[in-house]
């Protein structure tokens, strides 16, 4: 009876014990998609207000991938060559980025796959798409290390 009363007893620990392991990890993950989420956010402001290096602090430097109009930029610096070069001649031409539809699946503790939508309104040639990001943790925080981007230009007539 001792034995039954024992075995019962552990089998109660032991389910006590995995659910809180559960209950901690599903408290970290949300943690760090929230984490994620303020570094989408911070990214999205620092565009909006003109800042492409504020912008890349979100990118891992220097050896960020970074895929778009089906090419590869070269490294973080490349990346924010092209940021200045294509986007950064007038507010006009820059626009206001807005990132929704943010999807995170947590990979691995020190990774993460973001899928979401972009929009970047601006008077001529507005753009929608989708971002597609492989997200790293290194020295305790997010960074961005591959990023490729499939987007489309809006027409006006149509845009919101």
């Amino acid at each position: 009876m001792r034995s039954r009363l024992r075995a019962i007893l552990a089998m109660i620990a032991f389910t006590l014990m995995a659910s809180n392991i559960s209950a901690a990890t599903a408290a970290s993950e949300g943690a760090e998609k929230e984490a994620i989420l303020a570094l989408v956010a911070r990214m999205e402001a620092a565009w909006n207000r003109g800042d492409f290096r504020g912008y890349m602090e979100g990118f891992a430097n220097p050896d960020v991938v970074f895929v778009s109009r089906g090419e590869f930029q070269k490294d973080w610096q490349g990346t924010l060559d092209h940021y200045i070069r294509d986007y950064g001649t007038s507010d006009a031409t820059r626009g206001i980025l807005h990132f929704f539809d943010i999807r995170i699946e947590m990979l691995a503790p020190d990774a993460a796959q973001l899928v979401s939508r972009f929009r970047l309104d601006r008077p001529k040639d507005p753009l929608d798409g989708i971002s597609t990001r492989l997200m790293r943790k290194r020295d305790g925080r997010w960074v961005i290390a591959l990023n490729h981007v499939s987007s489309r230009e809006v027409p006006c007539a149509t845009h919101r």
